[in-house]
């Protein structure tokens, strides 16, 4: 186990960021869940307790004496935003002066490094090139990811959860936020930490080796079922990916109404809402993990196969 080598890549400048998601990452995921739970107690209880709703203080602190029945923006907020400037402009200047740049020589058409990677920011998109076509992977998903942030917030029609924590009343959102980020920060740590040569997996801690050969076929899933012509693979390839959406649409509604308070916001959303939430959910959330899991499992390369697109 070559530790030394993994040493070396997580100590890379360009990497010092990879390393502090790993830590700061699942710190701020607990504690914010942390607090919606204790939010999430304090609803329970006041919904359960007419007569205490009427005095208690809409938050895990009540109100005691002594307390400003104000918060005003000055001096409190706009106080502990100035120390926080301060703070992070010390730490980005200590950064600097530690850490050098993370340059590297020119250019050399006949010395091209092995593995090349992008930097942190882009290399799980790098990764996601391993199980989608290039036009698919690098166009259409992060078009998708775009259109979908920027769709959600008229989709949702849930109005609990503004400006406190909480996890039962956003559990749809919240979970759903929490499956793309942490799988976009899965894809970030493999591309950067389980990449090596020729872009082959390796265990973290495990000796790159630049002549090791992997004998692994990759197949098509009408293969497997011994359709060769071209017609019969497209079509095989839709009815399959069609099975898939309705699979998965099934499954999320079921996920999404079992609670009273989900429903009571799915009777609220209508019909055009409701699909386009359905859609970005099994594309990203389901449909991303799943075909990930397809390759690295069961070696499947494409499931629909047509003379235009591969999928």
């Amino acid at each position: 186990m070559d530790w030394y080598q993994l040493w070396q890549i997580i100590s890379a400048p360009d990497n010092v960021p990879i390393v502090g998601l790993l830590v700061i990452v699942p710190f701020y995921t607990w504690y914010g869940l942390r607090q919606a739970r204790a939010n999430d107690r304090l609803i329970q209880e006041l919904e359960a307790n007419p007569e205490l709703a009427k005095t208690h203080h809409r938050k895990t602190f009540p109100y005691k004496p002594g307390w400003p029945t104000e918060v005003h923006v000055w001096p409190y907020l706009l106080r502990i935003e100035f120390l926080a400037a301060i703070i992070v402009t010390a730490l980005l200047m200590v950064w600097s002066l530690t850490l050098d740049a993370p340059l590297e020589e020119p250019a050399n058409p006949n010395l091209t490094p092995n593995p090349s990677k992008a930097p942190w920011y882009f290399v799980g998109l790098q990764e996601m090139l391993v199980y989608f076509d290039p036009w698919f992977a690098g166009v259409v998903l992060p078009t998708l990811i775009i259109i979908g942030l920027m769709a959600f917030p008229y989709v949702d029609e849930n109005p609990l959860g503004n400006g406190y924590y909480t996890w039962r009343q956003r559990t749809v959102a919240i979970g759903a936020f929490l499956v793309g980020f942490y799988l976009w920060i899965a894809l970030i740590i493999v591309g950067t930490l389980m990449r090596g040569p020729g872009w082959m997996l390796f265990w973290p801690g495990q000796t790159w080796d630049h002549t090791r050969l992997v004998y692994e076929v990759n197949r098509n899933l009408p293969d497997i079922f011994g359709i060769t012509s071209d017609w019969g693979k497209g079509i095989f390839g839709f009815f399959a990916v069609l099975l898939f959406y309705l699979v998965s649409g099934f499954g999320i509604h079921k996920l999404v109404t079992r609670s009273p308070l989900n429903r009571k916001i799915y009777e609220r959303t209508s019909l055009i809402q409701y699909l386009v939430f359905q859609f970005f959910a099994i594309t990203i959330l389901v449909g991303l993990p799943a075909k990930i899991l397809l390759r690295l499992l069961f070696r499947i390369k494409y499931v629909w196969i047509t003379p235009w697109f591969n999928i």
